[in-house]
């Protein structure tokens, strides 16, 4: 539960807007501070995790040294947060950048088999939603219109765990209003990068996957739509079923033949060295990872504009020819529904 809590106003400094810093924690009273709660909270849906980085030393990345002083004394909390939000009235290069009110928490964690780590949250809300207040006017009522900010969407923020702080912290991370700028919140404040984590490795090896079966298989080998469809849905298919992936046992399986097999092997060795990412070949699968790329792997063959087909099962039942009307596909199924 939130512990600490202090509010700034931070503005954009390029529109010559103010940076207005509280000198004292700001107390509310317990329902306020589970409506709070509730509203930093939810938005953090995700287990992807990131990690702060700095191209010199780590200890010279301003939120990450921030975060590192308040964990080691919570009197630095007030001092700290102003840095935290100067940093971030510093970096605002752009005019598209809002103004907003910055919240930053400190929440005590709960003990979990003898084992509790706390976390530093920094949340901005920067758009505001019209409400009416209705109040008694006489013997009637009047309506007042105002704007404040909305509890169902945070707009930015992160939450940072007391745990893996020689590499950077474990750091949760949303931005749902990029405002024209999507380096702002990642990459200009909290220069994070993702985790080298299980859901990771499987984020990434179905991404590169994915990128080798639409755009590079086809130019290789003589491959149809439907040849295509049944590979993603194969790859998924080993995903969802196994817990442990294993690259050899993966290839095997999905892939089958040995020059499909050698050509995906060049395709994510060329991958890994563009992205400078280096994807392990032995990993724990994470359901999370798999849930979210899934989305991404519908097997649809469009013809013209004409029709779509959903691909979700046997290759065999679907058949490509042409005649004098044109070309095909022809389907089989056992029942209609």
């Amino acid at each position: 539960m939130i512990s600490k809590i202090i509010i700034h106003k931070v503005g954009n400094k390029i529109n010559q807007e103010s940076l207005v810093l509280s000198q004292e924690e700001y107390r509310p009273d317990e329902g306020m501070l589970e409506m709070l709660e509730d509203f930093f909270l939810k938005s953090f849906k995700s287990e992807e995790q990131f990690q702060f980085y700095s191209d010199s030393y780590l200890v010279n990345n301003p939120i990450y040294s921030a975060a590192s002083e308040i964990f080691e004394d919570q009197s630095k909390f007030i001092f700290e947060s102003e840095n935290i939000a100067e940093h971030l009235y510093s970096i605002a290069e752009n005019p598209r950048v809002q103004a907003g009110e910055l919240f930053i928490c400190y929440f005590e964690g709960e003990e979990i088999a003898g084992e509790k780590i706390d976390s530093i949250g920094i949340f901005k809300t920067e758009n505001k939603a019209p409400f009416l207040n209705i109040f008694p006017d006489g013997d009637a009522f009047d309506i007042e219109k105002n704007y404040g900010i909305g509890l169902t969407k945070l707009d930015k923020g992160c939450i940072i765990y007391n745990s893996f702080k020689e590499s950077g912290f474990a750091v949760s991370v949303i931005d749902n209003n990029k405002n024209g700028d999507q380096y702002y919140w990642f990459e200009d404040f909290l220069k994070v990068k993702q985790r080298d984590n299980e859901y990771f490795h499987t984020q990434e090896t179905l991404s590169v996957y994915k990128e080798f079966i639409t755009k590079q298989l086809p130019q290789e080998f003589e491959t149809t739509k439907a040849d295509q469809a049944e590979f993603l849905n194969k790859s998924i298919e080993f995903f969802k079923e196994k817990e442990q992936f294993d690259y050899d046992e993966f290839t095997k399986e999905v892939l089958q033949d040995e020059n499909v097999i050698e050509s995906f092997s060049n395709f994510k060795s060329d991958y890994e060295q563009e992205m400078q990412v280096s994807i392990s070949e032995d990993f724990a699968i994470n359901e999370s990872a798999v849930k979210k790329q899934s989305r991404g792997f519908k097997s649809i063959i469009k013809l013209d504009k004409n029709f779509s087909i959903y691909v979700h099962g046997d290759r065999k039942m679907i058949e490509q020819g042409s005649d004098e009307k044109g070309k095909y596909y022809r389907l089989y199924f056992d029942e209609e529904k």
